[in-house]
């Protein structure tokens, strides 16, 4: 199947980062088109606590709606949603999000890893992924189960990614479908429908 025909089927598209990441959000978000049959899931490492600055941050810069998590709640297109801090984020075969307050994993809950594994089993080969600059090694186990259920991986290019680590991580075990400047995930992501 070619990439374009891929890029129709997605229903989701995961976006996951940590140290350096919410700049480049902050460069693509203001520019998305509006998104009609997939939906946006953005998890990012943060401190833990009661914070809701990072989505009242993505709501302010986006025009697409950001919808709260709640546990249960039904994934729905044409939303971006925000993993909330100190929770893991996880998505069920019948399209429902729960969240989940077991152990860190790579010091972090949430964990990228954890929420990209699970995107992995709910959606397989409709699952987009994205990586963005971070400091630690999340990230990596989750995209190489998106790509074995079929799922399309990106990364950031490392060379431009104020942490480089997380990415440089993905790449020495695993080569994913595309490497792409910041101009580049954008347009990529506007051409998702």
């Amino acid at each position: 199947m070619e990439e374009n025909d891929l890029k129709k089927h997605c229903k989701v598209l995961l976006i996951g980062g940590s140290a350096g990441s919410l700049e480049v959000l902050m460069a693509i978000l203001p520019n998305l088109k509006p998104i009609i049959n997939f939906a946006i899931v953005v998890i990012l490492h943060r401190k833990s606590a009661e914070d809701s600055t990072l989505e009242n941050l993505i709501a302010m810069k986006s025009t697409i709606p950001v919808a709260q998590v709640e546990d249960k709640e039904v994934l729905k297109s044409g939303f971006i949603y925000v993993a909330p801090s100190d929770y893991h984020l996880l998505f069920e075969k019948n399209k429902q999000l729960s969240l989940d307050v077991s152990e860190k994993v790579n010091y972090s809950r949430p964990s990228i890893d954890v929420s990209f594994e699970s995107g992995a089993i709910a959606f397989g080969k409709k699952c987009t992924a994205i990586l963005l600059s971070g400091a630690n090694a999340d990230g990596t186990e989750g995209l190489k189960a998106i790509q074995k259920a079929g799922g399309i991986v990106i990364v950031q290019n490392p060379e431009n990614a104020a942490m480089p680590f997380m990415i440089q991580s993905v790449l020495s075990t695993m080569t994913p479908n595309h490497i792409m400047e910041v101009d580049e995930l954008l347009d990529y992501i506007n051409k998702i429908q």
